[in-house]
């Protein structure tokens, strides 16, 4: 049973209290079995932390993996939501079930290395014989938990809808999957590395039939609902086009509300919304970099924390990113909530709460995940302070002020992922010279 001792660094609890200071952990049989200062080594293997901030494992709320090799790509680099989306839905409908397996790979090895220990994935297009489990292996070959969530887009262009004919799938086959995919994957203990949700791409590329379906089969399985919405003002006009509401109203008559849902993006709810998300503590996934990339707004992360809806962060897709580095994040969270309403908006610790903490929580993992205390899971990230990045610094719990953006360790259920700036299962060289040759193949095609 694995047993290990950090020791000598500063601890960040991220409980209700605020607790941090130099506090050891005791990681044993994958959870937190003690916090306190000087524990004795025991039979423990010892971590030396010193000189290390030491955090909850950070939490990535919303991704689209398989973007991971399109990054920067010059069609629709300048454009907004949709003209983007039209620019890479040819692209990706190239993509072949390697691709997607990879792509997992290459970006939860990202987000490994900054600091992240669970992350939800929304794949919703399946060309050429890709399945979600492609996804799934992917992720199991980097060792982070992972939330695999079952897209689907069924409104092609030629029914009014965004995506490209060729990239819908038939809605009778897109539950029967899904039901599949939960049964096959989806684990409901608190250990778990893998589960399943259900998650629609849009409203604007499926059918209200096929988001009321969802939300009732998602329910008789007991897996959590995830879409985007309201992402910017052609989101907002496409609602009240085709809707005659605004995407809070569309989501709230679908069943698309509760504890078991959260929207990626919401940088355009009004206050209404944010009430109805409070109310019925429906989360938010932030996503303030791609938010920024393509100039979708800043979302009212202040009024939504202020009014109790459940907010966490999120790196979206890394061809609108283009980067997978949720402790950038969240570090660009704060500054964006500063310009959007004052620098009072959001200290650091907020911000990082909201990391980990807030992550966890919006997962629907909030009881075993994202605090360092005893009994929660034993995933926890260091951060080495002693570097060039934090030299200087006063305040070293002020992490996203000034510090690294890499992890120097990272434990996943009390297992090593990164250890000394590397990761432990896989040679990176090697996986990002595979991911070039599979974008090389891609840009050919292009």
């Amino acid at each position: 049973m694995i047993h290990r001792l950090i020791r000598g660094g500063h601890v960040l609890c991220m409980d209700d209290a605020g607790t941090e200071g130099a506090l050891d952990l005791r990681l044993h049989g994958g959870v937190i079995e003690e916090v306190g200062p000087g524990l004795p080594a025991k039979d423990a293997e010892v971590v030396n932390a010193e000189g290390c901030l030491v955090t909850p494992g950070l939490a990535n709320t919303h991704h689209h993996m398989f973007q991971s090799l399109t990054r920067a790509v010059p069609a629709g680099q300048d454009a907004l939501l949709f003209g983007w989306l039209q620019a890479l839905y040819p692209i990706w409908g190239r993509m072949m079930p390697d691709d997607i397996r990879l792509s997992a790979k290459l970006a939860c090895a990202e987000l490994a290395l900054s600091g992240c220990s669970m992350s939800s994935d929304h794949l919703y297009i399946f060309p050429n014989g890709a399945r979600l489990e492609d996804s799934i292996e992917g992720a199991g070959e980097v060792g982070i938990r992972f939330l695999a969530t079952r897209g689907a887009m069924s409104i092609g262009e030629s029914k009014g809808g965004l995506p490209p004919d060729a990239l819908v799938e038939d809605e009778v086959a897109i539950l029967a999957d899904s039901a599949r995919v939960v049964e096959a994957f989806h684990d409901s203990s608190e250990a778990a590395m893998v589960q399943v949700g259900l998650a629609p791409c849009s409203p604007f590329s499926v059918s209200r039939e096929l988001m009321r379906d969802a939300a009732i089969l998602a329910r008789e399985k007991g897996v959590r609902l995830h879409t985007h919405l309201a992402e910017n003002e052609e989101d907002i006009a496409y609602s009240e086009a085709n809707f005659g509401c605004r995407p809070g109203q569309y989501a709230e008559e679908l069943g698309w509300v509760g504890e078991d849902v959260w929207h990626a993006h919401c940088v355009k709810l009004d206050g209404a919304e944010i009430d109805l998300f409070a109310h019925t503590k429906t989360g938010v996934a932030h996503c303030p970099c791609s938010n920024c990339r393509l100039g979708s707004g800043i979302a009212p992360v202040r009024a939504m924390r202020d009014a109790g809806v459940p907010v966490g962060l999120g790196v979206d897709g890394s061809a609108s990113n283009d980067a997978g580095n949720l402790a950038a994040e969240a570090r660009m969270a704060l500054l964006v909530a500063r310009v959007r309403d004052g620098a009072d908006a959001m200290p650091a610790r907020e911000a990082l709460a909201i990391a980990t903490r807030g992550g966890a929580e919006v997962l629907g993992r909030g009881g075993h995940l994202g605090q360092l205390a005893p009994g929660f899971r034993a995933d926890v990230a260091l951060w080495d302070m002693s570097g060039i990045e934090a030299a200087g610094n006063w305040d070293r719990a002020a992490l996203l002020l000034a510090g690294p953006t890499r992890v120097r360790d990272l434990f996943v259920e009390g297992r090593p992922v990164v250890e000394d700036g590397r990761l432990t299962g896989l040679d990176a060289r090697a996986l990002a010279e595979e991911a070039a040759r599979a974008t090389a193949r891609l840009m050919r095609g292009a």
